[in-house]
């Protein structure tokens, strides 16, 4: 209990401050702990910014695990991920802010967000595998894994738009993102390309 109010407030402070003008007796006072307890529940200031984001790395992951099924189309399987993506960041917008704003570009924590990043894209890729497999259609493993890196980014992206745009739906970015994608890669998936 007191460990997740601990990762609770760091989420806070961290996307306030960024990592490096947080401070560990910002978090301590924000999560009503000592700043002691601090360092006996993760330790340093760096492993609990890697704690924060694997924390929200995996909820984020799991949002999107979740929503997808095998009994559903792929279009809908598609449609459900990327519709539990954008939700989880406009409803955890501190979250995203540490994952994709603070870890970007400093290292350790930019390989921490790699592994997520690819992690969401193989989900991604077995999602677009089980599709192709059902259908019949001859697309390599490899071309799967590069859409759902595609993919990903795309989402990256319009995640960004919809925290920049608070009064934007999550469900009107997603359905914007379908089309766009759902039109490319619908066609891909029967083996139709540009050359």
């Amino acid at each position: 209990m007191r460990e997740q109010q601990l990762l609770d407030a760091a989420v806070v402070v961290f996307s306030k401050r960024g990592y490096h003008s947080a401070s560990v007796d910002e978090i301590a006072d924000t999560a009503g702990i000592s700043k002691p307890m601090v360092y006996e529940y993760v330790g340093t200031k760096e492993e609990l910014f890697v704690a924060v984001l694997h924390r929200e790395g995996a909820r984020l992951i799991g949002a999107i695990a979740a929503a997808s099924g095998d009994d559903l189309s792929p279009d809908e399987q598609l449609w459900r991920g990327l519709r539990a993506f954008i939700g989880f960041v406009a409803s955890h917008r501190d979250g995203w802010s540490v994952l994709y704003g603070q870890a970007r570009g400093q290292e350790p924590f930019a390989a921490v967000l790699a592994q997520m990043r690819a992690r969401m894209a193989e989900i991604v890729a077995g999602m677009l595998a089980r599709s192709v497999a059902v259908a019949g259609l001859p697309v390599r493993a490899e071309e799967l894994l590069t859409m759902g890196y595609a993919l990903v980014g795309a989402a990256e992206a319009l995640a960004d738009w919809v925290v920049e745009h608070p009064d934007e739906e999550p469900d009107v970015t997603a359905t914007r993102l379908m089309n766009v994608v759902w039109m490319g890669i619908g066609r891909l998936l029967r083996g139709e390309t540009w050359r």
